[in-house]
């Protein structure tokens, strides 16, 4: 499968390089609109491969012409957080970022599943799923693995203890109003409220919550790029081959968990048709109340683009 990454900073650049890796794809486009940028990056990337033993082919481009026929497309185009900016900060410039993008793209890859990593995430998701006109399945954000991956890295941090043995899901917009349910969270097994008190749950989940913003303070001048490109290639790579994982991913809601037209992060199948189904695990009243909360939080940001030109 061919596919494409959008936008050749440090997260597209680093996507690519993955998937090209793990030979997820026979040829990788990696396309954004600063000149020599793509190519020399590709380029690089392209000479790489004899050395991981991969057959991938990597092409470093300005033009949308070259992403024809891509299986997958992954949008990181965007201007990155800084040091005291907000994800709502980025809303507008961004918004007509990923809007051009999709809007491009689409024209050239109808077919494609769409995987949306730019800020603010769950309403970027909504911006391609309107430019490209596409079904809901189609379109899908990062978010929850990525703060998922970053809730389980802290509780191996905390109870030393391998990442593979933790299970966890972080449900609800990619921001402050993330809902990690600690209720839902194993360690092989056993319940993490059996293993750790609850003033140590309460912080790492805190933790979390400001996973992104933690980062940002000690890069000063750029923001996470490994670990936010890992998450969106595990949603390939479930794609490409169907492995049906259920996955916390940003997705447009139609009455799910009692949500409408908004687009949140929820337990996800990825299959071969992108989002398959839609796990509606069951919350408490407390849950249920923080994730309602992180929907109209979402759900204002939107409204918020929608008085935009963009």
């Amino acid at each position: 499968m061919k596919m494409t990454v959008i936008g050749a900073g440090n997260v597209g650049a680093t996507t690519a390089q993955r998937l090209a890796d793990k030979q997820l794809a026979t040829e990788v486009v990696l396309l954004d609109i600063a000149e020599g940028i793509p190519q020399g990056k590709g380029l690089d990337m392209f000479e790489s491969m004899p050395v991981e033993a991969s057959d991938c082919r990597i092409l470093g481009t300005n033009s949308y012409e070259d992403t024809i026929d891509s299986g997958i497309v992954i949008i990181t185009a965007g201007l990155a957080r800084k040091p005291g900016m907000s994800r709502d900060d980025l809303l507008a410039a961004n918004a007509k970022i990923v809007g051009s993008c999709a809007e491009q793209a689409v024209k050239y890859s109808p077919n494609a599943f769409y995987i949306i990593v730019s800020n603010p995430l769950d309403v970027m998701t909504f911006v391609a799923l309107q430019k490209t006109g596409l079904p809901r399945n189609k379109v899908l954000g990062m978010a929850g693995v990525l703060d998922t991956a970053r809730y389980r890295t802290f509780l191996s941090m905390e109870l030393n203890v391998s990442v593979e043995d933790i299970q966890a899901f972080v449900l609800g917009g990619h921001g402050d109003t993330m809902v990690p349910l600690p209720r839902y969270t194993t360690i092989a097994g056993v319940p993490i409220t059996e293993l750790l008190p609850q003033d140590r749950i309460d912080a790492i989940v805190q933790r979390t919550r400001n996973g992104g913003i933690e980062i940002v303070n000690h890069l000063k001048t750029g923001s996470a790029y490994y670990a936010p490109s890992a998450a969106a290639v595990q949603m390939v790579e479930c794609i490409v081959k169907d492995k049906r994982r259920i996955l916390p991913c940003a997705v447009m809601l139609k009455g799910e968990y009692g949500l409408h037209d908004v687009v949140v992060g929820v337990p996800v199948k990825v299959g071969k048709n992108g989002m398959e189904d839609i796990f509606q695990i069951t919350l408490d009243e407390h849950e249920n109340a923080e994730l309602v909360k992180s929907a109209d939080d979402v759900k204002a940001t939107m409204e918020k683009l929608a008085s935009m030109d963009y």
